[in-house]
């Protein structure tokens, strides 16, 4: 996991320590900010390193098969069991069992998760008998849970019995610097996959990925960096080779007032970028791009000396 914001350092610093152990973990954050693959860290620096991982996306279990799919059933449980089954909760004994998006488990469920969290019980579906299983318990969910419980999809006393040490993870637009290192990181990666060269992103293109809110966090970063590679393999990357959602954030106003993006910016960036796309966009006419700047022109060659600009 990349990453050298502040913030995200301290989360990933918490994970290091709440692996040591057997604590179960509840990891939230928005779609797309890593949660499994935190999760898959949790593992990986635990004791249960060598044993099964096992993962569950509890949105996408049918309802009505839910139970048999976690817990142990036997043959002839329910109509369809034609052999008998460990579940994903025995397959993981030993190990982690990390049940993603925990807030869409149907609530019928919800009351045998939490026998077993308390017990370590595996209920067998269809014998009365149970068997102890060791599974580490790690669950994840980009809802907000209290909002479940007010709206009764979601246990009270299962909230608190996986909220014992909670990791949030912080959307993208909040971890300022890591864009550029997590485009090159997943650049690097993807060109090794499909055998291509970067591509080379300009100063004014990093500066507009910087400050785009990436809305899909990491998620996105790696489809946009997956995207250019494919198309760029080896090329320039201009503000004009963006994809259209990128060009149209390069600078957010409101009611003609620049905001301040969430994450912070750096004035001489910006003041430099501005410039560039200035002399772009008057095709390197100093004067014109002094007056859409409102700036005379010799500030404007003052300031492009300042910043190493050519044109």
């Amino acid at each position: 996991m990349l990453g050298n914001a502040p913030e995200f350092q301290a989360l990933l610093r918490a994970m290091r320590i709440v692996s040591a152990t057997d604590v179960t973990v509840l990891v939230t954050g928005e779609s797309g900010t890593g949660k499994e693959l935190l999760a898959q860290a949790l593992h990986e620096n635990s004791r249960r390193r060598d044993k099964p991982f096992i993962t569950v996306n509890c949105a996408a279990l049918p309802s009505q098969l839910a139970e048999t799919e976690l817990f142990v059933h036997c043959k002839g449980a329910f109509t369809g069991a034609s052999s008998e089954s460990i579940g994903k909760v025995k397959a993981a004994n030993g190990g982690t069992l990390f049940l993603d998006e925990i807030g869409e488990l149907p609530v019928a469920v919800q009351a045998k998760l939490l026998r077993f969290l308390e017990t370590g019980e595996c209920q067998t579906v269809g014998r009365p008998s149970s068997q102890r299983v060791d599974v580490r318990v790690i669950a994840a969910t980009n809802r907000d849970l209290s909002q479940s419980i007010n709206d009764g999809s979601f246990r009270r006393d299962l909230y608190y019995r996986l909220h014992v040490v909670p990791l949030e993870l912080p959307p993208l637009r909040q971890r300022p610097g890591d864009v550029n290192l997590l485009l090159k990181g997943l650049t690097t990666e993807l060109a090794s996959t499909y055998n291509l060269r970067p591509p080379i992103y300009s100063k004014m293109v990093l500066n507009s990925l910087n400050n785009y809110q990436w809305p899909g966090n990491v998620r996105e970063l790696k489809n946009f960096s997956e995207r250019m590679l494919i198309l760029f393999s080896g090329r320039n990357v201009e503000i004009e080779n963006l994809p259209h959602e990128f060009r149209n954030h390069r600078v957010s106003s409101q009611s003609g007032q620049f905001v301040l993006p969430e994450q912070g910016l750096s004035m001489d960036e910006l003041e430099a970028s501005l410039i560039e796309q200035a002399l772009g966009k008057t095709f390197g006419n100093r004067s014109k791009a002094a007056r859409l700047l409102g700036l005379t022109r010799d500030t404007l060659l003052y300031r492009m000396k300042k910043y190493a600009i050519e044109c």
